[in-house]
Order: structure tokens, then C-alpha cells, then sequence
């Protein structure tokens, strides 16, 4: 119920507005292979991580789903014209992911390995599979619109994927509540509208090695909230788990190679 309502909430409020302003919604095949790469990357990739949940906590599904670049530097690499592994950039992404697992390392100490944390662990990598797929496969795909725009169609997808599963399966009473509610449209607002149409416009520019490395970026944004807003504990630890992780996002930069500029949509959003 939580995808479903975040990404319908999302995906409809965004392709309202782009309506509004006269942008260009993908049409025939170019509207179908956006939906189909919606629930791949939103619906198995962001709904297995809200599912491993249940058995995991967020510090440790947060140091977990850090693979995820391997993943999709993998499958980029795998395919037919992707791009090559390329070992500057695979040993940047290890220190990055050296950095996040010394941010999070106080969560693993206090979890024991059982049976609950590796049902975790096998649904994230389920997720971080559909998510590099489906992000690939949507890159590879001519431009029937501005990315935006296609992300806005993939969110509203991939929440309306899950609208029977909701509608099927309730195993606990939803209570409704004012910090709930705003916990949603948070998450749509930010994590969704901003985070996502970020990532979708990031993919749609930069190699996949770079764009993959956003896990490390938003485990020093969750810190800093954290500090910020929580006055959860920052000291010397954190700091130098954060220096190490942009050392790794720098050494990624440096040494990954620009592709070649994709032809630009034919009508941007205004």
C-alpha cells in the first residue's frame, strides 16, 4: 500500500502538471517500454526494499543495497554495446562502498545474523536486480520524451503495478495518522518528484558507472538529516566514513569515461 499510494500520488500530480504545460507524454511503444522499466525499477527494485524492511532495519537494508553499482555496472557490461568494466572505476566504488559500510557499521553490530536478515539480504538483491535492469533498459531506449517526463510515467506505473497486490493482501490493519501521512507525502515529494526525477535525468547524462553511485550519496544525506534534525550522533567516525565515501564518488568521476551525447528529446518540459 505504501508504493502503490507514493508512486500513484506522484506519477499522477507530475504528468498533471506536464499536461498542464503542453510537454510531450510518450506515446505507443515509447509509453509501454516506460511502464515496463517503471515496474522494474520502482516496482520490484524500491518494492523489495520496502519489503525487506520488515525483517531488516533501515541502517542495515541502507548498507546492503550499496552493491547496487556492482549490480548495474554488471549488466551494463554484460550486454551487447554496454559499457566496459573498467578497473579505476570498480576500485572507486569499493571505497565508496568501504566508506558506507564504516558509516553503518554500529547497525551490524547490533544485529545477529539470522534467518530474517538473510531473507532480507536475498530480497534486495532481487530488488537491486530489477532496479539495474530496469534502469538500463530504459537508457537504452530511443527519446520518446524528456527523462522527467518518463519518469513521471514510470512512477505512476509502477504505483498502479501494485494497486491489486494492496487491495489482495492486507496481513496488518493500516492506522492512519497525521506523522504517517506526512512520513508519504515526504517521500513523494522528495524521495520521488525531486530524488527520482533526478536520478532518471542523471542516468539519461552521465555513464552508468557514475550515476550508479548514488547509494553512497544518500547514505551521507541520511547521516546529515540525521545530525541535523534528530541530533542523532556525528563524530569522528562519521566524518572520516564521509571523506572516504566522497574519495570513492571522486575517484569514480575522475576516471569513468563520458559517453557520447544522446540525441535530446524533441520537447523538453517546460
Amino acid at each position: 500500500m505504501l508504493v502503490c499510494a507514493r508512486y500513484v500520488i506522484s506519477g499522477a500530480l507530475m504528468l498533471a502538471v506536464i499536461a498542464a504545460r503542453g510537454g510531450e507524454i510518450p506515446r505507443h511503444r515509447a509509453f509501454w517500454r516506460a511502464c515496463l522499466s517503471g515496474v522494474l525499477v520502482l516496482g520490484i527494485g524500491n518494492g523489495c526494499l520496502v519489503f525487506a524492511e520488515v525483517w531488516v532495519p533501515s541502517g542495515v537494508a541502507c548498507l546492503i543495497i550499496t552493491i547496487s553499482p556492482f549490480w548495474m555496472v554488471g549488466v551494463e557490461a554484460l550486454l551487447p554495446g554496454g559499457e566496459p568494466l573498467h578497473l579505476p572505476s570498480i576500485v572507486g566504488m569499493l571505497v565508496g562502498l568501504a566508506g558506507t559500510a564504516l558509516l553503518f557499521a554500529p547497525d551490524m553490530h547490533t544485529h545477529t545474523f539470522n534467518s530474517g536478515l538473510l531473507g532480507g539480504f536475498l530480497i534486495l538483491q532481487l530488488g537491486m536486480a530489477g532496479w539495474s535492469f530496469g534502469s538500463i533498459y530504459q537508457r537504452r531506449q530511443p527519446p520518446g520524451a524528456h527523462p522527467i517526463v518518463i519518469g513521471a510515467v514510470q512512477q505512476l506505473a509502477a504505483g498502479l503495478s501494485f494497486l491489486p497486490l494492496a487491495l489482495i493482501f492486507r496481513e496488518h490493519p493500516v492506522h492512519w495518522s497525521f506523522r504517517g501521512v506526512a512520513a508519504i507525502l515526504y517521500l513523494v515529494m522528495f524521495g520521488s518528484i525531486v530524488g527520482y526525477s533526478a536520478y532518471i535525468f542523471a542516468l539519461d547524462r552521465l555513464p552508468v558507472a557514475i550515476a550508479s553511485i548514488y547509494p553512497y550519496v544518500n547514505a551521507v544525506v541520511a547521516v546529515t538529516l540525521g545530525w541535523l534534525f534528530y541530533r542523532e550522533p556525528f563524530g569522528p567516525r562519521e566524518g572520516a566514513a564521509m571523506a572516504i565515501i566522497f574519495t570513492g564518488v571522486a575517484l569514480v568521476k575522475r576516471y569513468t569515461r563520458r559517453p557520447v551525447p544522446a540525441p535530446v528529446a524533441a520537447k523538453a518540459v517546460q
